[in-house]
């Protein structure tokens, strides 16, 4: 079994990609193979057709499977697992986010809210522990705003996506106005 040409320049950059989201080339490759077949597929076809060996692919699996973005589904008279995504495409980015989230943002803000507790009020390091908190406070907005998100349907998520870039058209407007008075 071979990966499709049509499908085979993306599978490779969504492998580059996945790099860039926080897992490695091949486990992005893997979860774009997974995504675009109609089919579940198993550990020895997706190793077939990446060319990678059964090794990495298993690797690749638990991997994916840590992100809870597959997830299995058996196929009666065959005992191998068979894999297939773990929801939608808007799912699968909202627990990309959440997961990015849990293993980067979440030891940050805990990392500088401990920094901020225990800091000394001298006068040397209050530049410093006032950029800390404004860091902090950027970071919490912004994870709040996740929450409220992450709790939307992805219709809604949608709708408000598209309000978003209609409010950044008006207040690129408002601004140009601004600038001209």
């Amino acid at each position: 079994m071979k990966v499709a040409s049509e499908i085979e320049s993306f599978v490779v950059h969504f492998g580059e990609m996945g790099s860039r989201w926080g897992f490695n080339r091949t486990v992005g490759q893997m979860l774009a193979l997974i995504v675009l077949s109609e089919q579940p597929l198993n550990a020895e076809q997706i190793a077939e057709m990446l060319g990678v060996s059964r090794g990495n692919v298993s690797m690749g699996l638990k991997e994916l499977q840590s992100w809870q973005l597959i997830r299995t589904q058996p196929q009666p008279g065959d005992r191998k697992d068979y894999f297939k995504p773990a929801g939608s495409i808007w799912e699968l980015a909202l627990q990309v986010l959440a997961e990015r989230r849990k293993r980067e943002v979440e030891p940050t803000l805990s990392l500088l809210r401990s920094e901020l507790m225990n800091a000394d009020n001298v006068p040397e390091q209050q530049y410093a522990q006032q950029k800390m908190q404004e860091i902090h406070d950027l970071i919490e907005l912004f994870s709040r705003w996740f929450d409220d998100v992450n709790k939307m349907n992805p219709e809604s998520l949608k709708t408000l996506l598209k309000l978003g870039s209609g409010v950044g058209k008006v207040l690129g407007m408002k601004d140009r106005l601004i600038a001209k008075s």
